[in-house]
């Protein structure tokens, strides 16, 4: 049950990224965050709870993080983008 919770919320943080890409926002960028901070948070629970290989865990964990990083960064630099042409006009 807690590994079908995580996956959902893995997708989930995916899905709402990636979706912030599309549609930049401040209220998307947190919840973005936040998606990402507890799939790190119920990924740990998980290893630790199922004794997984911690190596296997980790790639995995650091690719996600990795990505989504990389897309919540460019989230954030398209809205700092959008922020100073709405000052300049």
């Amino acid at each position: 049950m807690v590994i079908l919770l995580h996956v959902l919320i893995a997708v989930a943080s995916i899905g709402s990224t990636t979706y912030l890409l599309i549609r930049p926002s401040r209220s998307k960028l947190y919840a973005s965050y936040a998606l990402a901070a507890a799939t790190i948070i119920s990924g740990a629970y998980v290893a630790w709870s199922t004794h997984a290989r911690l190596l296997q865990v980790c790639t995995t964990g650091l690719l996600y993080i990795a990505a989504v990083l990389a897309a919540l960064l460019l989230a954030r630099g398209k809205l700092a983008a959008e922020r100073i042409r709405a000052r300049n006009r």
